[in-house]
């Protein structure tokens, strides 16, 4: 364990209050270059300056003591106000829970559990990627949970983050004992503390060694690839080429939005009359080219591997993200295909976690994406990824066809011929398969897409039947798992097919929680014949719902 992760409380980087509130220290300089720019374009090109310019109204007035007091003062205020909030901002991270404590005048105490978190996330924001910070993020089960540490130090907040997947693991190391003294890290090379006092030139070079040295790792930070080598493999299972990128991005829904607009306004120019209309429309124009940029940076530099403490995702180019999501907390894995993307064999990744980072994901999406755009061959390295048991033969060719098959004998319980009244186009596609611990579910003609559900995180299944259905004797079968954007419903099913997937997917929800140990994973290799618990922080299934 390293020195954050010993019980105690501490505290952050002395430079976080200035990091958290940034926008109004660039607001201030702002101002004042501004004004500076036009006294220097004034003394230089002779240009007059405009009228009401604040620094003159001071001068002219005679109040420039007074300005530089309430300036000064104002620093004063806001250099006590960001210590105190660094001093009362502290968290410690013990064998059960991490604990934050912030406030000045009203103080919030915020503890994640250790055996209800769900991933651990770290952003590293371009500007506080230049003083080597980074922003780490405890996501926890439950409804606005999350517990934020920002900021730290790139490689404490690495370790830190090492340290509570391995307290989350089940795994326990003895911490010092109380009064015990710890070695002390080496003084890097070039250090002035080592260099004799008594030779000035030995330490003006040993002052320029430890300033390279302090740049060049602020470099090698900035330049690194956001998978550790040390913690996950040097390759990524999965890379996605620009020209991908970008096609998947320009064949977009948003795309077509901005297409409408941009005919629209060429209308109201050509037509004449509709003023309202460009004022409207144009501004939103401009404002797409920064969506486009931004979702373009935010999905660069994209990776994924796997880990001992789970699957690591990493992403960006200016602000990068990269999260860890343990064994055992995803939910439910939605594969998808729109209808644009269909001609270049694309498909993206969504799953359902019961806890949810604040940062966006990949492309700017929701931090659910695992996977922005890939091929098959791609979508099949991700699912081995996040779901293990899917790696033989068998369930390959079964995923195969539940993504790209038209229905019929593959596997599949497809719903009957007669289910065409309610899905005139879908209703060949549209069945269910159980495999390898999970429930796959295929949907959809024009967007296709195939949801599986690990049986050891299903909540509930449930069958129900409106009169139409009744008539046509189908019903529709939903299984509940955590909110997200994978909704893991057929529309249209036999009713004997639905009850057998009842009846099939309850027992097997029940045996697998049973039976399964991935929520405290490092425990498997400790005891070889492991007591079978819950499986889900949040529950595993016991329910079965059937209405008429």
């Amino acid at each position: 364990m390293t020195s954050l992760a010993d019980g105690d409380w501490h505290r952050l980087h002395p430079a976080s209050p200035v990091l958290r509130g940034g926008i109004f220290v660039f607001a201030l300089l702002g101002f004042v270059i501004a004004n500076l720019r036009e006294r220097f374009v004034d003394v230089v090109f002779g240009i007059p300056r405009q009228s009401g310019d604040p620094l003159d109204e001071i001068y002219e007035r005679g109040a420039v003591g007074w300005a530089l007091l309430i300036a000064a003062a104002i620093l004063i205020v806001i250099l006590i106000a960001f210590t105190l909030s660094w001093r009362m901002h502290t968290f410690r991270v013990s064998d059960e829970s991490v604990e934050v404590r912030s406030g000045i005048l009203f103080r919030s105490h915020r503890q994640a559990r250790l055996d209800r978190i769900q991933g651990v996330n770290i952003v590293r924001p371009l500007i506080p990627r230049l003083f080597g910070a980074a922003k780490l993020e405890v996501s926890v089960a439950g409804q606005d949970a999350n517990v934020q540490l920002a900021y730290l130090g790139s490689a404490l907040a690495d370790g830190l983050r090492r340290d509570i997947l391995q307290l989350a693991s089940g795994a326990r190391q003895p911490r010092p004992v109380a009064g015990e003294s710890v070695p002390e890290a080496p003084l890097p090379a070039g250090d002035p503390a080592q260099i004799p006092a008594d030779t000035a030139t030995a330490a003006h070079a040993g002052r320029r060694q430890a300033l390279n040295d302090y740049a060049t790792s602020r470099v090698g930070e900035f330049l690194a690839p956001e998978l550790d080598p040390d913690a996950a493999p040097p390759e990524s299972v999965v890379r996605i080429p620009v020209l991908r990128l970008i096609g998947s991005i320009v064949f977009s829904g948003f795309t077509v939005f901005v297409a409408v607009a941009i005919v629209a306004l060429i209308v109201s120019v050509i037509v004449g009359g509709s003023e309202w209309l460009l004022i409207a429309i144009f501004p939103g124009l401009i404002a797409s080219i920064g969506y486009y940029v931004s979702r373009f940076t935010k999905s660069l530099r994209y990776s994924i591997a796997g880990t001992r403490d789970g699957v690591r995702v990493g992403f960006g180019l200016l602000t990068t993200s990269n999260e860890t999501l343990p064994p055992g907390r995803i939910h439910a894995i939605g594969v998808t295909q729109p209808l644009a993307w269909r001609p270049f064999g694309w498909w993206q990744i969504s799953i359902n976690k019961a806890g949810h980072s604040t940062n966006d994901g990949a492309a700017g999406q929701a931090a659910t994406t695992v996977l922005p755009v890939g091929s098959l061959t791609d979508v099949a390295k991700v699912l081995e990824l996040i779901l293990p048991g899917f790696a033989l033969d068998e369930q390959r060719v079964l995923i195969q066809h539940g993504l790209i098959s038209r229905g019929g004998d593959d596997g599949f319980r497809n719903a009957p011929r007669r289910a065409a009244w309610l899905r005139p186009f879908s209703w060949r596609r549209t069945g269910y398969a159980v495999s390898a611990g999970a429930v796959l579910l295929r949907r959809g003609v024009l967007s296709r897409e195939l949801v599986l559900v690990p049986l050891a995180r299903l909540q509930s299944v449930g069958i129900n039947q409106g009169p139409v259905r009744r008539r046509l004797r189908l019903a529709t079968a939903r299984l509940h798992t955590v909110t997200g954007p994978v909704t893991a419903t057929l529309g249209v099913l036999d009713v004997g097919e639905a009850v057998r997937l009842l009846e099939t997917v309850t027992a097997g929800a029940v045996a697998s929680a049973e039976s399964d140990t991935s929520h405290h994973w490092s425990r498997i290799d400790q005891d070889p014949a492991p007591t079978p618990r819950p499986a889900s922080p949040v529950g595993p299934a016991a329910a079965a719902e059937v209405t008429s």
